[in-house]
């Protein structure tokens, strides 16, 4: 049976909330920084004061990081946790069950992650935190590892 974690949901609405809120920003002070009238307010004897070089130089800021921020969205939509027959596969790790020492679950209900202690050929024992609030479905997911192990 395969069991598959998705990326969190919650921190992908995050992304998206934080891309938004850098497009109106930059969009917001691009029309301030030309609007004649907050132009005028904002120039102290033919110089600008603070507000209006802000609002003159920060929206490809505010516009940079919002692209920046998609494209980490872009990146992250797709990453999952899959726990096949035989290994949990990672998108930075693969691990057999077999090579699965313990399990940590003492936090899971209240803190919300676990921690997987599996051993590698070439460094030992290694511990493995997986956290909810990284991927959705890891109760389903710790349940069935506890099953294969024992």
């Amino acid at each position: 049976m395969t069991i598959t974690a998705p990326y969190s949901k919650h921190k992908k609405t995050n992304l998206q909330i934080f891309i938004a809120m850098m497009l109106v920003a930059a969009v917001w002070f691009f029309y301030d920084g030309r609007n004649k009238d907050f132009v005028e307010k904002h120039t102290i004897q033919g110089q600008p004061d603070s507000t209006l070089v802000f609002n003159q130089k920060s929206p490809p800021y505010f516009l940079g990081g919002a692209i920046a921020l998609g494209i980490l969205l872009f990146v992250l939509k797709d990453r999952k946790i899959v726990l096949d027959d035989d290994k949990i596969i990672a998108p930075d790790k693969t691990v057999n069950i077999k090579q699965i020492e313990k399990i940590d679950k003492t936090n899971f209900k209240n803190k919300g992650y676990f921690v997987i202690t599996y051993k590698t050929d070439s460094s030992g024992s290694v511990d493995w935190k997986i956290s909810d609030r990284s991927y959705d479905n890891l109760s389903a997911m710790l349940d069935e590892i506890v099953k294969k192990i024992s």
